[in-house]
C-alpha cells in the first residue's frame, strides 16, 4: 500500500510517574498521568476498494492509569489497574476506558493466574478524511492459566483466553476468537 504522498509522523509525548512500595514489599502502588500531540498519523485504509497508507490527521490524548498489588501470602498475589483515555481526535483500537482485576497462586511446581478484563469505549473504526464513521465496543473477558514444573527447563501449561464467549472486536470486520483453550510445553534454556 505504497504512497509516495506520505508526511513524516510527529508527536509529542509526556508523562509523569509516581510508584511505591510498602510493607516490605507487600504492597506496591502506582499513577501516571500522560499527554500526548501528534500529527500526520499513518494509517492503512481502504481507497478504491485496495489499501492504502494515508496521513490520517491528528493524535491529542490525555489520560491516567493506576495500579496496585498487594502480595498477601508467599503463594498469593492480587493486583488491579485502571487507565482513562481522553481522545480529542479518536485512534483505532483505543479504549476510554480499560480495567484489570487479577489474583495469582503459586506454590512449589504450580502456577495458577486468572484475570478479568473490562474495556470500554474501544474504537473499532475512526473517521478518516470525513468518509469514516465512528464505532465503539464493550466486553468484559476472562482468561486462566495453570502450569506445573515438571523440572528446571521444562512447565507444562493449559490457559483458556475469553471464556466468557464475547463477540468483539479490536479493527473493524475483524471479529477476535471467541472462547479459546490450549495447552503446550515450555522450555527454558
Amino acid at each position: 500500500p505504497q504512497n509516495p504522498d506520505l508526511k513524516p509522523e510527529r508527536l509529542w509525548s509526556y508523562e509523569i510517574a509516581y510508584s511505591q512500595r510498602l510493607c516490605n514489599g507487600r504492597i506496591s502502588y502506582g499513577i501516571n498521568v500522560f499527554y500526548i500531540d501528534g500529527e500526520n498519523l499513518i494509517m492503512r485504509v481502504p481507497v478504491n476498494g485496495r489499501p492504502k497508507n494515508i496521513n490520517t490527521g491528528r493524535v491529542e490524548n490525555a489520560g491516567a492509569e493506576a495500579q496496585i498489588a498487594w502480595r498477601i501470602s508467599p503463594a498469593w498475589l492480587l493486583d488491579a489497574n485502571y487507565s482513562y483515555l481522553h481522545m480529542a481526535y479518536p485512534v483505532i483500537a483505543s479504549p476510554e476506558h480499560k480495567l484489570h482485576v487479577g489474583a495469582a497462586f503459586a506454590k512449589g511446581r504450580w502456577n495458577v493466574s486468572t484475570g478479568m478484563q473490562y474495556v470500554d469505549g474501544l474504537y473499532t473504526e475512526v473517521k478518516v478524511a470525513g468518509n469514516g464513521r465512528y464505532e465503539q465496543e464493550n466486553f468484559v473477558l476472562w482468561n486462566l492459566r495453570g502450569s506445573f514444573r515438571v523440572c528446571r527447563i521444562m512447565d507444562i501449561f493449559v490457559k483458556g483466553e475469553n471464556l466468557l464467549a464475547q463477540r468483539y472486536e479490536i479493527n473493524a470486520g475483524y471479529p477476535m476468537p471467541k472462547a479459546t483453550v490450549m495447552g503446550g510445553i515450555d522450555l527454558k534454556f
